[in-house]
């Protein structure tokens, strides 16, 4: 281990913004990063780096980064239709997905080709096409840097919401997240009626539902809207979509109504969640204002989904 300095960090940000950061390290394990944050003790500021997929450097950044390498998958529990997995932080997401859907364990086929690391997978609760980490999260372990020990945390300990949990306020910036378990299911159960899945489905011809095949209707879906951060900069879908009461749903519809003044103009989209909240489609929205497709300079607006901020080279 050395902690490197003036280190380029464009092969560490999905972006692939072409920034430095002052001092540069890699820990995989709890001692390894005690060592370093001993050695680095007056650097400031410091700051833990995931999978880059969750971040926009907008300067070269002041301090010490610290990657998180700590690479690992084992079965912990096999019991009664479930399986507890327990996954080092520093894995890729979408590798992890496909050595579950290679073992046939069901829960994040959903999930699938989402950009990022294990780790920061439960700081904002990710979540698509149905499901989210809340759905599959057991427990995790994670560094208090204030009071220098491993603490765990249970599914409500982290105080789950829509992309959020209490790794995002409460303790933004104390924990470093060096593991989570999931609960799946060795039974699969499967969820194919959000978004495009069904529709993907029966495009691929498929007669039997399997974790592979979601697994593989979502990455085609995905692959077709998003563009690859090995080729074209981004950070996946960066926008949360908003949810409101019904009654400002109906004032939204009221005014988009009264400024389209046309005739079989589109209904807004929107999904019904509880008794008083409508969630509407950030895309839509964004699409509305007319910022699918933008480009100002290298940095711009995918024009696959509007969703998605792209840097086209040098933004």
């Amino acid at each position: 281990m050395r902690i490197q300095q003036n280190y380029p960090l464009k092969n560490y940000n999905t972006f692939g913004l072409n920034v430095y950061a002052q001092s540069f390290a890699e820990f995989d394990s709890v001692d390894t990063m005690e060592f370093i944050l001993l050695n680095a003790e007056e650097t400031k500021p410091k700051m833990i780096l995931g999978g880059g997929s969750n971040i926009l450097f907008t300067e070269d950044y002041p301090g010490l980064i610290l990657k998180n390498n700590i690479v690992f998958i084992k079965n912990v529990l096999k019991k009664e239709g479930k399986v507890l997995v327990k996954v080092g932080a520093g894995v890729n997401w979408h590798e992890f997905v496909l050595d579950c859907v290679k073992n046939n364990y069901g829960g994040i086929e959903n999930l699938s080709l989402i950009p990022g690391n294990v780790g920061a997978s439960p700081m904002q609760n990710i979540g698509a096409y149905g499901v989210e980490i809340k759905d599959v999260f057991h427990e995790l372990e994670a560094y208090d840097l204030i009071e220098k020990e491993v603490r765990k945390f249970s599914a409500s300990d982290c105080e789950f919401g829509y992309r959020e949990s209490v790794f995002k306020r409460k303790y933004k910036g104390r924990f470093v997240i060096l593991n989570v378990t999931f609960a799946l299911n060795t039974v699969p159960v499967f969820n194919t009626s959000y978004g495009a899945i069904e529709q993907q489905l029966e495009l691929m011809n498929v007669k039997e539902l399997s974790v592979q095949a979601i697994s593989d209707a979502v990455i085609a879906i995905r692959t077709s809207k998003l563009p690859d951060p090995e080729n074209t900069g981004n950070a996946g879908s960066f926008f949360k979509n908003p949810v409101v009461s019904t009654d400002k749903f109906q004032t939204i519809k009221d005014i988009f109504y009264s400024f389209s003044n046309a005739s079989g103009v589109q209904d807004i989209p929107f999904y019904k969640i509880g008794d008083d909240s409508i969630k509407i489609p950030a895309a839509w929205l964004i699409e509305q204002c007319g910022w699918k497709g933008y480009r100002k300079g290298d940095a711009g607006c995918y024009d696959k989904q509007a969703l998605v901020l792209i840097n086209y080279g040098n933004a």
